[in-house]
């Protein structure tokens, strides 16, 4: 099953979060990402409202929790926490399963050393998840510069070690974080025992450090065709959210290049 759509409001959207989900369905898309950039913007009330009309449209949902947060400094250890919890309540109530974030940078600390601190941050927000019966999952997204947290190994293992924390897979990030290369079989592969794979997709300009910016889809690396044929070949249970600054237009052409190779979006024809 696929699902794809953008990474925020479509850009044809004159309107709020009800009106957007409207102009997803109308264009043939079955996902968006919330995007809580700067702050969690929603109430329960609104986020039931939400979370009910995306259902009654056939549209997922997830939520890319605020930037602000950083697992590699114990400073900023209490204010990350507490966004992403926010997120994840409030996620609960939209029925958005995915709380996707940036764990940490590496700063003064080793790799091992931060990785711990992940890990301990990631068990206390799991402790509060389950007591609380949010049904949700920590969504931490392979990040695309050397000085960040969140290589796929990383999350891979780090996953392994808690009951609620999956990798998010941005292929772009990862292109990037490699220096222009990506081997979609290997990364696939390195994530075969998830049931559902949540990934985030955009062409990308990189330097030395990594990531750099964001570029419309088909105008630099990497390929999404070459991955597409991937997913279709393996049968994969997969959401990919576009986060090209083309967000629907781009979407779409992914839906384009799926339906050519016999791969069809959930819920849509």
């Amino acid at each position: 099953m696929i699902y794809l759509g953008p990474g925020g409001l479509p850009t044809i959207t004159k309107g709020d979060t009800i009106q957007g989900l409207k102009d997803l369905k109308s264009i043939g898309l079955n996902f968006m990402e919330l995007e809580f950039v700067h702050s969690v913007y929603l109430k329960k009330e609104k986020a039931l409202e939400i979370g009910k009309f995306a259902k009654e449209l056939g549209i997922g949902l997830s939520i890319h929790a605020p930037y602000y947060i950083n697992f590699g400094n114990p400073e900023k250890f209490p204010s990350s926490k507490k966004r992403i919890l926010d997120s994840c309540e409030i996620g609960h109530h939209l029925g958005a399963k995915y709380i996707v974030f940036h764990p940490a940078f590496y700063g003064k600390f080793d790799k091992d050393a931060v990785y711990k601190m992940v890990l301990r941050n990631c068990l206390d927000m799991q402790d509060i998840i389950l007591k609380n019966g949010w049904n949700v999952i920590l969504g931490m997204e392979a990040t695309g510069k050397r000085s960040q947290f969140g290589t796929l190994d990383e999350l891979v293992r780090l996953s392994g070690e808690t009951k609620v924390c999956q990798p998010v897979i941005d292929f772009s990030h990862i292109y990037a974080r490699q220096g222009g290369h990506i081997n979609y079989t290997e990364v696939l592969d390195k994530v075969k025992s998830f049931n559902h794979l949540h990934c985030h997709f955009s062409n990308i300009e990189f330097t030395e450090a990594g990531e750099r910016r964001h570029l419309p889809l088909g105008t630099a690396g990497p390929d999404f065709k070459e991955l597409a044929k991937e997913i279709v070949k393996r049968g994969l249970d997969i959401t990919i959210i576009c986060e090209t600054p083309l967000l629907e237009q781009d979407s779409l052409k992914m839906k384009r290049i799926f339906e050519e190779l016999g791969g069809a979006l959930q819920g849509l024809k």
